[in-house]
């Protein structure tokens, strides 16, 4: 699956363990195992460190009890990675702390699964909910409590990579072989130029984030930058061409440019949520890039 490629199998490579890596490496770069992602929970979701799935110690392994939501593909994928409360929050202390990540398959006895049908009628979006599933102890993700460090680790994946600008990019595509069939004004050109210089600008600093990885570092602030400039940027892409047409876009057209013009003015309310609010980005890049210093 493409959150396998894009976080999982990165995030297994940094912090797993030589047997996790052996087990689950090759199947993900042959795109043969999917994982979803155990983040967000009903009453957790920009402050995800309130989350309430605990696992519970038991012999040979954890026991994980709560609810996941949001988790892309889970009433079709395999795996998901939890995060989970695996020590009580102390008196006054961080709840930062105690937090660890679990593999859990996602076929264990006492997990539901139940698909939440979007605005544009899909449903790849999941409700995951865990009553108790044993997860041996060979599947715990990294060192017990230090699941926060590691997600943020994670997040730097999710955020930084190109499917957080280009989500309707494809529009764009569509609407110039459209316009290139006539005489444009030069507003439509205007828009055009516009689009594709913001584009080669997120896509310059998405690459300085994947460069960043490579280089072993976890540029977390970059990568929440990449992020909510390039989830605005998707939308702008989708009322910039709705201001260029003069007809209601069809849902049932023929046309390959209106059904995604369709598609994305349904779903693009959702970019600047999904995957961390700009609220909550903004935060990060104010707190992680300091005056003077320069993203690299």
């Amino acid at each position: 699956s493409a959150l396998a490629d894009r976080q999982i199998g990165p995030l297994i490579a940094r912090y797993g363990t030589d047997e996790q890596k052996e087990r689950f490496l090759p199947g993900i770069c042959r795109g043969e195992l999917s994982f979803s992602i155990g983040m967000s929970e009903p009453d957790s979701g920009s402050d995800l460190a309130s989350l309430v799935t605990k696992a519970t110690k038991v012999p040979g392994g954890w026991t994980v009890a709560g609810t996941k939501v949001w988790t892309t593909g889970a009433h079709l994928y395999e795996w998901i990675v939890v995060l989970c409360r695996t020590s009580p929050t102390r008196e006054g202390g961080d709840k930062h702390e105690g937090l660890s990540q679990l593999i859990v398959d996602l076929s264990s006895p006492g997990i539901q699964v139940r698909p939440i049908r979007f605005i544009d009628g899909t449903a790849d979006f999941c409700e995951v909910v865990f009553d108790d599933v044993f997860v041996p102890d060979e599947l715990v993700l990294g060192t017990i409590g230090e699941g926060w460090v590691q997600n943020a680790a994670e997040l730097v994946f999710e955020r930084g990579g190109p499917d957080r600008f280009l989500s309707t990019f494809i529009v764009l595509q569509e609407f110039l072989r459209i316009c290139s069939m006539g005489e444009q004004g030069d507003d439509v050109l205007e828009m055009f130029g516009s689009n594709l210089a913001q584009y080669w600008v997120l896509h310059a600093l998405s690459l300085s984030v994947a460069r960043a990885i490579d280089e072993g570092r976890s540029p977390g602030a970059e990568a929440a930058l990449v992020k909510e400039l390039g989830t605005r940027f998707e939308q702008d892409v989708v009322n910039a061409v709705l201001r260029h047409i003069d007809f209601e876009p069809d849902p049932d057209a023929s046309g390959l440019f209106e059904r995604l013009l369709v598609s994305a003015t349904l779903t693009a309310p959702s970019f600047t949520i999904r995957g961390g609010t700009n609220e909550i980005l903004r935060s990060i890049v104010a707190r992680g890039l300091r005056p003077g210093e320069r993203t690299r």
